[in-house]
């Protein structure tokens, strides 16, 4: 067990992807500007910075625009911005040219891991927190320890004043289904192909971006292979990227959600769920019905659109899944023999509650069970907890769509530094 004199670090950040990288980022310039100094700490149970691999599908391209970065909507002069990393790689011109606002998926990641690169020393990869623990002084909790587990299976220890968790999105299968080398999730597309030699079919099911990326890479990649899209619909969903309705991603609107009546909470998300949830580009909705038009036209349907249908059983065997499929409609049931079955259903964020454990005893909840956020994105506690947890992400019930995404990441990002530092400097002038 740790003792009394183990150091104490201002801040422990439990995950690294863009949203703790963000953030190391805003405390490192807030320390610039201002000359205080916060010690921060980041446990990434990954062996290194990776921001969804396995999605990372040549001819994909962002949905939200390079300006949306790690830092420029809060800083535009800030030597980490997509333009600046453009400018170290020498692409600034060859990128002006390209005439467009949403890079490859592929070159995001690539300025992601350049913006990681110089905060090498501050991240502990491979550390996986398996427990956070109070510890208490005089009744009252004073520090948290975060207990890790390392790549050798080692545990060990760091103390900390503050906490933010930042642990992403976690993959969602259907109920009672479970993945293995013949189903998988769209997460894993990438890492899995390669076991599938020369496939006859792949079954996708879904109808959001995901979904109709992963159809679109199969298809393109195996010409040979039958690609059979599942789907409730009767067709895909166009994303609703418009000017005005795209204000909901607007950093202001986390303060207009954030002190909105309950109701109009629920209006909000409702009325906007066509931004973000199961839709899909045009253009990539156009282009599949392109495919699959051109297929009809010449006999030979090799992608195949079962909409307004649903699988209903799966069997595996030696030489690959079994697919059940039912025509809603009609309840007609269509059984597809495929070497792979890919669910691209989703996410759903991952719970602060799950690393938490008895430490969540003292958080505090809202009447519909959720956790009590304030506005500077930490987690309201009981007055015995005296550290800050902080959340990026699973903030959508008190601070509305625009807060959990790329696009408000380098204004939350500043948000949760300021706040810390806040939080320090109130506490050091009691102590002395």
């Amino acid at each position: 067990m740790p003792t009394a004199e183990q150091p104490v670090h201002d801040l422990v950040g439990i995950g690294f992807g863009p949203s703790n990288l963000a953030l190391a980022i805003a405390l490192r310039e807030r320390q610039a500007r201002t000359g205080e100094r916060i010690d921060a700490v980041f446990l990434e149970k990954q062996p290194s910075f990776g921001w969804h691999r396995g999605m990372l599908l040549e001819g994909t391209t962002m949905q939200v625009s390079f300006l949306k970065d790690l830092v420029t909507m809060r800083d535009p002069t800030s030597e980490f911005s997509f333009l600046s990393y453009l400018k170290a790689r020498g692409r600034m011109l060859d990128f002006i040219n390209h005439k467009t606002m949403f890079p490859s998926r592929v070159e995001f990641h690539d300025y992601l891991e350049w913006a990681a690169a110089p905060f090498a020393d501050q991240v502990e990869y491979g550390a996986e927190v398996v427990a956070v623990t109070p510890v208490t002084v005089d009744g009252a909790v004073e520090c948290l320890d975060v207990t890790v587990r390392g790549g050798a299976g080692e545990l060990s220890t760091r103390r900390t004043r503050n906490l933010v968790i930042a642990v992403g999105l976690v993959p969602v299968l259907p109920d009672g289904m479970v993945g293995d080398e013949r189903v998988w999730h769209s997460e894993e597309l990438l890492d899995r192909l390669p076991s599938v030699g020369d496939p006859r079919r792949f079954v996708v099911v879904g109808a959001g971006q995901s979904a109709a990326e992963v159809t679109d890479h199969l298809h393109g990649r195996f010409p040979g292979a039958e690609v059979c899209a599942v789907f409730s619909k009767y067709g895909y969903t166009p994303a609703d990227d418009s000017s005005f309705a795209n204000r909901i991603f607007d950093p202001v609107a986390v303060d207009h959600y954030f002190g909105a009546p309950e109701a109009v909470k629920e209006s909000l998300l409702a009325y906007h769920t066509s931004t973000n949830y199961s839709v899909v580009d045009l253009d990539l909705i156009d282009e599949l019905y392109r495919r699959h038009y051109q297929e009809t036209v010449r006999g030979e349907q090799r992608l195949r659109i079962l909409n307004a249908s649903r699988v209903v059983e799966v069997a595996r065997d030696a030489e690959g899944v079994r697919a059940t499929v039912e025509f809603l409609p009609t309840g007609e049931r269509t059984v597809l023999e495929a070497d792979a079955l890919v669910y691209a259903t989703g996410y759903r964020p991952g719970d602060p509650l799950t690393l938490l454990g008895v430490t969540g005893e003292h958080c505090e909840r809202l009447p519909s069970g959720a956790l009590r956020i304030e506005r500077d994105y930490r987690i309201a506690t009981s007055e015995q907890l005296r550290c800050g947890i902080y959340v990026q992400g699973a903030t959508e019930h008190t601070h509305g769509l625009t807060s959990t995404l790329l696009s408000n990441t380098a204004v939350r990002a500043g948000e949760i530094a300021d706040a810390v530092a806040m939080r320090l400097s109130g506490a050091y002038a009691l102590s002395r």
